[in-house]
């Protein structure tokens, strides 16, 4: 447990960033968040330096990525179909299965110390997701959780059609966080037939400007999760 509790949060908003920069960007902060938790440890409390926090937002030219624990099959194209789609494609260290990223989906990469807020990884995924769900509140949408799955859904109480908004994949150690979200805004959902998304192949995924039937302001919705985060978190946003 950290000596110095710090709930600052430096905010940085990558613009469009090939997902091996913004992967390589993801492991140098959270390298040097882990090395300094470590080195605290050895210090004396009057000379331990509080740890970051750091939220990222992105999005990425078209990619598939697969989770620790997926399985390579769920990609459903071979090298030359990736490189038609002119898709990427990355094993990565996150929890979960398959998923993909593009254009017009807002990707949040939290890379927080949990020692900074609480220390429940449950309680971290759960509150990524009430934050997706209130954004979706303010455009009339309701939005919630499936059990056993996670993720935001539509259609997750009678399940006649659920369908996915917002797919989630992270990894912690030392209660230092990185991945995090991918909310689909303006997505072109047509890359998602290209995959067993998260290895659920009974249900559908979606994306807000569908729902709404019109294209959605990305900078809008980057602003209202950002808040929604900030209140569930307590964070002081830099």
């Amino acid at each position: 447990m950290n000596e110095i509790i710090n709930k600052k949060v430096e905010f940085r908003d990558l613009g469009l960033m090939d997902y091996q920069q913004a992967w390589d960007y993801q492991e140098n902060l959270f390298g040097e968040t882990v090395a300094l938790k470590i080195k605290n440890r050895n210090l004396p409390k009057d000379e331990q330096l509080p740890t970051p926090n750091y939220l990222l937002f992105v999005e990425h030219p078209h990619v598939y990525t697969l989770g620790k624990s997926g399985k390579e099959e769920n990609l459903l194209l071979d090298e030359e179909g990736l490189k038609s789609k002119e898709a990427t494609f990355y094993k990565i260290n996150r929890g979960g299965d398959i998923t993909y990223h593009g254009p017009g989906q807002l990707v949040g990469y939290p890379l927080l110390d949990l020692d900074n807020f609480f220390t429940d990884i449950h309680k971290y995924l759960r509150l990524l997701e009430e934050a997706i769900i209130l954004t979706l509140a303010e455009y009339g949408i309701e939005a919630g959780r499936i059990d056993g799955l996670t993720g935001v859904w539509l259609d997750a109480v009678n399940q006649i059609n659920p369908r996915k908004i917002c797919a989630m994949g992270v990894k912690s150690s030392r209660w230092v966080t990185m991945h995090g979200f991918a909310f689909n805004i303006n997505a072109d959902l047509n890359y998602f037939g290209n995959i067993i998304p998260c290895g659920i192949d009974d249900k559908a995924v979606t994306s807000l400007h569908l729902e709404l039937g019109h294209p959605v302001d990305m900078e809008e919705v980057k602003e209202k999760v950002k808040r929604h985060l900030v209140e569930l978190f307590e964070m002081e946003l830099n």
